[in-house]
This record gives C-alpha cells, structure tokens and sequence, in this order.
C-alpha cells in the first residue's frame, strides 16, 4: 500500500509540474498573477492551501467585533478538510477572492518553526554560515513579538497509529499562540499564513528564502533557533549589562 501511496503522491506531483509548466509566466507588472504564481509554487511543493480573511483598513475582513487575529485566520472553520494542492481550485480561490489571504495546514507534508523576527534573523545567518541546508523562510510584519520568522521544514510525521505520536511543548496551535511568545512549533492541527499575504497597517508576510528551498528535518534548526530566542529573550527582558545568552 505504501508504494501505491507513493505513486499517487508522484503522479500529482508530476501533474501539478505540468500544468504550473503550461500557464504563462506572470509580468511584473501584473501583480494578481505574479500572486497567483506564488501560492502556485507553495502548492507544487505539497504545502496544502485554503483562502484566510485579509485586512480592511486597520481591522480583519471578517464580521467578527475586535478579531484577535485579524487577516490571519481561515474563511472557514473546515480549513484543515478544505485544504488543498489543487491547482485548479487555488486559481479560482484566487480570482474569485482577490483580496484573500491564504493559509497552509500544517502537519501534513511541512512543518514551521515560528521565531521572532529578530531571533530568526541572527538564527539564520548562523546556519547559512554554518552550512547547514536551511529551507524556505518568510517574514511575517508586525511590532515586537508579532514580527516573526517562519522556518518551513518537513513534518514530524503523522504516524496511523496516534500511540506513535510524540508530543512536544512547543507545539503550536491556533488558538494558543499567545502562550508561546519565544518558538512556536506549528505541526498537525496548525496553520501559517503562506505569502504573498497582507497584514492591516500596510504589513506582509513575504518570503526571503522560497520554496525552490528543499523542506529541511526540524531538528537540523532547532537548536539554533532555541539558542537565538533564548539570548533573544534575555535582551528583551533584562538590562543591557546583563543581556548575556543562556547557557545550555
């Protein structure tokens, strides 16, 4: 069964590579498709997509009073079944709404280690300098903790068997991402915004490394990305002279 699996997986694959070869290359002067184009390629990498709410003026499109997480949030509450690599169905997502903002499930084919921006921009010059095969990554505007870093890496996995499923205390999920202000671990349950996305107060969420960046293992990152929040978090908290890092 796992072979036929995997041939299913690869036939998709390969038809998803020959239609984003059949459509015609996007001008730059023609900003829907270059998005188009964009959510396209996170979708031919296995990143499964569904339409999210977007900004309108300072608030979310939503009809939600006082949205905690306006603009960045699903259309809808079946996100996780509504998910999908189809291109045909993300095109008419995209031409039919405009505007939106688009989300991808976690924990299926990708993980993401969210970071905060500043402690994943001294993270990152690590690893590259490091050698180390770093994957795609976005930034994600904001003030303070809400200016984040976005790692894309594979998943852990979703073993069949639910005993066979390791948690972890940094896991993240959509309604707890205040609890976890330093590293967020968005796998099985979970969502990020995929760019392009616009944010309220003329913010984004735009990729820095794209997705022509093979998903690397988590773990080859988390170490380092542990270590920036931790010195991170120390020199937001503490006194300059005492804004030494963590030791291990």
């Amino acid at each position: 069964m796992g072979s036929e699996s995997g041939r299913v997986k690869r036939g998709e694959q390969s038809r998803i590579s020959q239609w984003l070869r059949r459509r015609p290359k996007p001008s730059l002067e023609d900003p829907e498709r270059a998005r188009e184009a964009l959510l396209l390629s996170a979708a031919a990498a296995g990143l499964p997509l569904a339409p999210a709410a977007h900004p309108a003026g300072y608030r979310c499109s939503c009809d939600r009073i006082g949205c905690p997480t306006p603009a960045r949030h699903p259309l809808s509450f079946a996100w996780q079944t509504q998910s999908t690599t189809d291109p045909a169905q993300i095109e008419r997502w995209a031409r039919n709404q405009p505007q939106a903002n688009f989300i991808t499930a976690t924990g299926m084919v990708h993980d993401v280690l969210d970071v905060p921006l500043e402690a994943g921009a001294s993270a990152l010059d690590r690893l590259l300098a490091a050698g180390v095969e770093v994957g795609p990554v976005a930034e994600s505007g904001g003030t303070g903790d809400q200016a984040r870093m976005l790692f894309f890496t594979a998943t852990r996995g979703t073993p069949e068997d639910e005993d066979e499923w390791w948690p972890c205390e940094l896991d993240c999920h959509p309604e707890t991402m205040d609890e976890h202000p330093g590293l967020r671990w968005h796998c099985r349950g979970s969502y990020v915004l995929v760019p392009p996305a616009a944010l309220p107060g003329d913010l984004a969420v735009t990729w820095i490394r794209g997705m022509e960046h093979p998903l690397p293992d988590p773990l080859t990152l988390l170490e380092t990305l542990t270590d920036a929040c931790a010195t991170y978090a120390v020199a937001t908290t503490e006194t300059p002279s005492a804004a030494w890092p963590l030791s291990r």
